[in-house]
């Protein structure tokens, strides 16, 4: 709004005995000159504070800052809190941010923020052409980030003077918080002023940040009696005698703000500072602040003292046109009011850009504002919101008032109030959402309003107090006749925060139950979708088989052209993922809910869906349209401002993938990455558990054992099992974990309790849970029958399923449980069907086993093909451990390791790229390599190499080669 586009007015002060201070702000700038030049600055250089109770010159101090700065040719961004404005989200930024944007015209806006464009138009309170989408908190700061720092880049040296912050908003002390410990590369000092004891608990980590500032902050001290001497000798002349200039300190306590006014007020009195005049001057103190200062309000004209009660309500700055329609005063009464509040020194001389006017002090506001009667006080801000909404200011500013306004039912105040939450949503203040819709439900709305206000009033709180937001949704569920559309947005929220508190049980029955008795033909399918979504998180499903089937049998009924529809379709192809079907089956499945879009950040529907469904492509052999997928998505998310728990995810999922596929350097940063956003948001504990198995997973596969080991302590991971389903499964994880600290009883007690879990829902997927596999390595030292067993067991489950990945590491198991020449052939098709699939680590492993095998059975030739081969394939997966074993392998049997023969690429060249053509086509594999003049054997490698370049299988090249045709036509 046009009042928050200002920079702040400060009167100016003497500013006596604040050498130190002022030595500090010169040191800063000078600092800040050299770092804007290229010198790097001291750690945690860009910040400086001043702190100390009301009145002892910190405002003073803020304006020294801005014409120091202006004068050594720096720009100044400030802004300043507000006592009663509080709540008014973003509103401290606003006021930093707003003026440097305000002067771009729409294009030059456009391309400042670039893609942050409609989420911070919101934020920052311009005007966004687009529907503005809802971001998380998480990515409002990053927003927020973005843009302070193309301004401290492009406006460079910058100086950000922030006042008053004890009463900055909530919103805006958070984003500081954060911001300020990340400046230290930028050129930008942020100088600070505020009262210690009033800092708000939003606060707390600045307070901490500034701690470790050296003598940051500055404390400021009250003025000595020489310092109060000096000023009143200023204004009342050098005679003023001894013992009146040490009353002046008395009665002042030497508070610069009140020794100031007091002079002044001495000087206007014609005071020459003698003896005699000292009950002059005590009664001129008394008058400066509290009752003593309300006694000389009340001294001028009722329209003054209204005018003075109209704007100590609006808050400072405020609108004279404004206070004026509060406090009904016409244009002259108004201008005549201003002047006489002038001349008794409660309002300042100087006004803003827009004629907006300023307490002399904020300690004059909060008196006055206090003064007024509780009721009076009220009506006033019920006036307050009617004229800014009259005005044009919009609901956000209204809606501040309407807090002060008793209850009263009035449909026009909850719909005011309702706005504002949106508002407040759009630019992700959660917070300042919630109050306004508590106060909403208060008034209360009306009878058929107030289902929807407590669903509103959920997705407020769901981020900030999940446990409120289901007790606002069963409340909401108990209103008669509620829209069907609306009711079943209810559940689903209700469904999901009941499983984000760790209630996956209850979230199960509140779907069944709700799709039972849905008679909408649509919103019965959502809701059955629902309920099988939280049926097959929840961990402890004590129906999984008999929902599979109905599930199977649905499926088979829809032609997907709903959403609805889809996301059953969706489910289907996961479940048939869990449950070993084969794969066709579920790539069948996964493309037809795929056909006619499913989005990832439907609010009113999640986003485990459409991540279930790129997953069955991962582990379906088809791993680069899993990418394809989670690129999509985590663009989606990023575009909606999404940057918590949904990013958290997409990252660690996306590094999950990756790490099916082999490239472990890339999967791990990925995957840090998810659990650095993770660590960020409060309430994802699933996007750690993800985030730790994953990392977990990877560490292993790069031999890191110590890492890996100090990851699992540190997240106590293997203590305790979430109630959600995870995966990886974190249970076969950590058993994992052990068995490469060779603690195979521990692992084997873990994993048979993993299969008999598992075994008992019918999920029997080797390629999901690879716990069997696990299993028989763990028992092949301690009961190697047993180990043959279940590796078998496994073997017929992932033939079953068809993966060629899943069927080669099952093999590969088998083989080295087996032991002895027998285990040969098993070891060889193993590789086979490995080379047929994407899954490039565990191709090398399978390479480097079968190598190591044959050496022991003397056939040294061919284990260094193998073992060469396997030694490339661990070396560009990033397996360091896996590589040295190949080299010792090869030591042991008296080779040299080669250097590697194939540089990692991962564009396919012509002659691959028309290999898959002709493999496409149908080709016999002989004509294949007549046309390319390549042995048979020669062809079988190339095609391995195009697998795990291209990330899919043989069934997957063709989708490939058709999306490589639409990019390169």
């Amino acid at each position: 709004m046009a009042m928050e586009l200002r920079q702040p007015i400060t009167e100016q002060c003497t500013l006596i005995e604040r050498r130190q201070e002022l030595r500090a702000l010169d040191a800063a700038f000078q600092e800040l000159r050299r770092s804007a030049d290229g010198v790097p600055r001291a750690r945690r250089g860009g910040l400086l504070a001043f702190s100390g109770p009301a009145g002892l010159g910190k405002t003073a101090l803020i304006a020294a800052a801005r014409d120091r700065a202006a004068g050594t040719g720096f720009t100044v961004l400030s802004g300043r809190g507000g006592e009663n404005e509080q709540g008014s989200a973003f509103r401290v930024v606003r006021q930093l941010m707003q003026p440097s944007l305000a002067g771009m015209d729409g294009a030059e806006l456009r391309a400042f923020l670039g893609s942050w464009y409609d989420i911070m138009a919101a934020v920052l309170g311009l005007e966004a052409r687009g529907a503005a989408p809802a971001p998380d908190p998480t990515g409002v700061r990053d927003g927020l980030d973005w843009v302070m720092t193309r301004l401290a880049v492009k406006k460079a040296p910058v100086v950000l003077l922030l006042d008053d912050l004890h009463w900055a908003d909530a919103e805006s002390l958070n984003w500081l918080s954060s911001f300020a410990s990340r400046i230290d590369d930028l050129p930008l000092l942020i100088v600070l002023a505020y009262r210690p004891d009033e800092l708000p608990v939003e606060g707390g980590a600045l307070r901490a940040l500034v701690a470790h500032h050296g003598d940051r902050p500055h404390d400021l001290a009250l003025l000595s009696a020489d310092g109060v001497a000096q000023i009143v000798r200023n204004e009342v002349g050098a005679e003023a005698e001894d013992v009146f200039c040490k009353e002046c300190w008395s009665a002042t306590g030497g508070s610069p703000f009140e020794v100031v006014e007091l002079a002044i007020g001495l000087a206007e009195r014609k005071v020459s500072g003698t003896q005699h005049e000292l009950p002059a001057m005590r009664e001129l103190a008394a008058a400066i602040k509290g009752p003593g200062l309300i006694e000389r309000l009340k001294r001028l004209d009722t329209a003054t003292v209204r005018f003075a009660d109209a704007a100590a309500v609006l808050g400072s700055p405020f609108s004279p046109q404004l206070a004026a329609t509060i406090a009904v005063l016409g244009e002259d009464a108004a201008a005549d009011a201003t002047r006489r509040l002038r001349a008794a020194r409660i309002l300042a001389e100087d006004h803003g850009p827009e004629g907006e006017l300023e307490f002399v002090h904020p300690l004059i506001a909060t008196t006055i504002y206090r003064s007024i009667r509780p009721g009076f006080r009220a009506g006033l801000h019920n006036a307050a919101a009617e004229a800014l909404l009259t005005a044009g200011y919009g609901p956000t500013a209204a809606a501040r008032h309407l807090l002060e306004v008793p209850c009263e039912g009035i449909p026009e105040t909850v719909g005011c109030l309702r706005e504002a939450a949106r508002e407040y949503l759009r630019a992700g203040a959660t917070e300042a959402a919630r109050r306004l819709l508590t106060r909403a439900l208060q008034e209360p709305p009306l009878p058929e309003d107030r289902a929807a206000v407590l669903h509103e009033l959920a997705c407020a709180t769901f981020l900030i107090e999940p446990t409120a937001t289901v007790r606002y949704l069963r409340e909401a569920l108990t209103e008669p006749h509620v829209d069907p559309e609306l009711r079943a947005s209810v559940v689903y929220r209700l469904t999901t925060a009941l499983a984000h508190t760790d209630q996956m049980a209850e979230a199960v029955a509140v779907a069944a139950a709700e799709a039972r008795q849905a008679t909408h033909p649509r919103v019965k399918l959502r809701m059955q979708a629902d309920h099988f979504v939280w049926s097959t998180m929840r961990a402890d499903d004590p129906d999984s088989p008999a929902r599979s089937r109905r599930l199977a049998r649905l499926a088979e009924q829809l032609p997907g052209r709903s959403l609805e529809e889809r996301y059953i379709l969706g489910l289907r192809a996961w479940d048939a993922v869990l449950r070993g079907e084969s794969r066709r089956t579920a790539l069948a499945y996964a493309e037809k809910s795929l056909h006619g879009g499913m989005s990832w950040t439907d609010e009113n529907r999640g986003f485990e869906v459409p991540l279930s469904v790129a997953l069955v492509f991962m582990y379906a052999d088809q791993p680069r349209r899993a990418e394809e997928l989670f690129e999509q998505g985590i663009a989606e998310c990023t575009a909606k401002g999404w940057h918590g728990s949904h990013s958290a995810f997409g990252q660690t999922i996306a590094g999950y993938v990756r790490y099916h596929r082999g490239c472990l350097a890339e999967a791990e940063d990925l995957v840090r990455e998810g659990l650095r956003i993770a660590d960020k948001v409060e309430g994802v504990v699933a996007a750690q558990w993800y985030g730790v198995s994953v990392l977990i997973q990877t560490l292993l596969a790069r031999g890191r054992l110590a890492e890996a080991r100090a990851l699992a302590d540190r997240h106590h991971f293997g203590e305790t099992a979430p109630n959600a389903v995870i995966y990886p499964d974190p249970r076969t994880v950590y058993a994992e974990l052990l068995l490469a600290e060779g603690r195979h009883a521990e692992a084997a007690r873990l994993l048979a309790s993993v299969g008999d879990w598992l075994d008992g829902r019918g999920w029997r997927n080797p390629a999901w849970c690879p716990w069997q596999l696990r299993l028989a390595s763990a028992l092949a030292p301690i009961a190697p029958d047993e180990a043959v067993v279940h590796a078998q067991d496994a073997v017929r489950r992932a033939r079953e399923f068809g993966a060629a990945s899943t069927i080669g590491q099952a093999l590969h198991t088998l083989a080295e449980v087996t032991g002895g020449p027998t285990a040969l052939p098993v070891h060889a098709e193993a590789v086979h069907h490995l080379e047929q699939s994407p899954a490039a680590c565990e191709l090398a492993r399978a390479q480097i086993g079968h190598g190591a095998a044959l050496l022991r059975a003397g056939r040294l030739q061919e284990a260094a093909d193998r073992l060469y081969q396997g030694l490339e394939g661990a070396v560009h997966c990033g397996a360091e451990v896996l590589a040295g074993r190949a080299r010792e392998e090869l030591s042991a049997a008296g080779m040299r390791p080669l250097p590697l023969r194939y540089v990692q690429a991962v564009t396919l060249s012509p002659q691959e790229l028309r290999t898959a053509e002709l493999t496409v086509q149908g080709q016999p594999l002989a004509a294949v390599a007549e046309e390319l003049h390549l042995t048979q054997q020669g062809v079988r490698q190339m095609l391995s190499r195009i697998y795990r370049k291209v990330g899919t299988d043989s069934a997957g090249l063709a989708d490939f080669l058709q999306s490589r045709s639409r990019l390169h036509p």
